[in-house]
């Protein structure tokens, strides 16, 4: 699930990734340090009012942080001419750190676009759903659950070869297990909660259609809660839909002996790369949409 086979004919696989991965990896480690560090230390700024929407955002940006300090070592795989030079139970380890962050990342912006759902369609009955206690509750479940069910990937690590030790690649004779699971998170995963926010954004368009003009005060709650369904839909077009779809296909290629054409094996590890881009583009979304997120970014340069 990490990657595609090697050298296929004459697409040169391996010299795509070496190039792409490295380049696309060690960017988004950059960016996506100083966006997620910068943004939980904001988070966890003393503030007047905690809401659920800065709880998910801030799980969001750990699991965003957990993740981007593991591309530096993807990096090397890869500058090493695909050859692990750390050991086997590290490789296991950031293989799952990779889909724990994907998962948890699509759930906690699945909840907050729920949350911000409420806040416009039910204002009168969403004060116990998107209160700070159930948000914590919502948190720690996802947490649980998504490295629970993502814990099959600790079971395959490297695989040793007459001239490297591989660890990132897709293995053919974990194709059977990998194919199983990429089929569950496919539905559990991915489309539930895309058809979630796209059900939440339906919704939130049609309360407002039919809305008077509200008060400033709930005319900023919508315009947020406007926003924060429209970033997470920019989001999972451009970082996860292609991502589930295109990994979809290559592994049902290869389950069947279908020898897979150059262009979508590069398209894999494009959106692969874009999956990964998720971590640099959250932070945006906390500026735009993040409870007093600017107010107290302001006050940290000020100081």
């Amino acid at each position: 699930m990490n990657g595609t086979n090697n050298t296929s004919g004459n697409c040169m696989m391996d010299k795509f990734k070496q190039v792409v991965y490295p380049t696309a990896y060690l960017t988004i480690f950059i960016f996506g340090v100083v966006g997620n560090g910068l943004s939980i230390y904001v988070f966890l700024q003393p503030c007047k009012r905690k809401t659920s929407g800065n709880i998910f955002m801030l799980n969001l940006a750990i699991s965003d942080l957990m993740f981007v300090s593991t591309l530096p070592f993807r990096a090397a795989y890869y500058l090493m001419k695909s050859d692990w030079i750390f050991q086997d139970v590290f490789c296991r380890i950031v293989s799952y750190i990779l889909y724990v962050n994907m998962y948890c990342s699509i759930y906690f912006l699945t909840t907050l676009s729920v949350a911000r759902f409420m806040v416009i369609v039910y204002p009168f009955k969403c004060f116990q759903v998107t209160s700070t206690k159930y948000a914590r509750i919502i948190c720690v479940v996802i947490w649980i659950f998504v490295m629970a069910s993502s814990s099959q990937l600790l079971g395959t690590g490297t695989t040793v070869t007459n001239s490297s030790t591989q660890c990132l690649d897709l293995q053919p004779n974990n194709i059977d297990k990998i194919f199983l699971l990429n089929n569950i998170v496919l539905v559990v995963g991915f489309s539930l909660p895309f058809c979630t926010i796209v059900v939440c954004y339906v919704f939130v368009i049609k309360a407002l259609l039919k809305s008077k003009t509200p008060n400033t005060k709930v005319r900023a709650s919508h315009k947020k809660a406007k926003l924060t369904i429209i970033l997470t839909l920019f989001i999972f077009f451009l970082c996860f839909l292609p991502y589930h779809i295109l990994r979809t296909v290559h592994l049902v290629q290869t389950k069947n002996g279908i020898e897979s054409k150059c262009n979508l094996h590069k398209g894999v590890i494009i959106t692969l790369c874009l999956a990964a881009m998720n971590s640099c583009l959250d932070p945006v979304l906390f500026y735009f949409v993040g409870e007093n997120f600017k107010a107290r970014l302001k006050n940290i340069c000020k100081r």
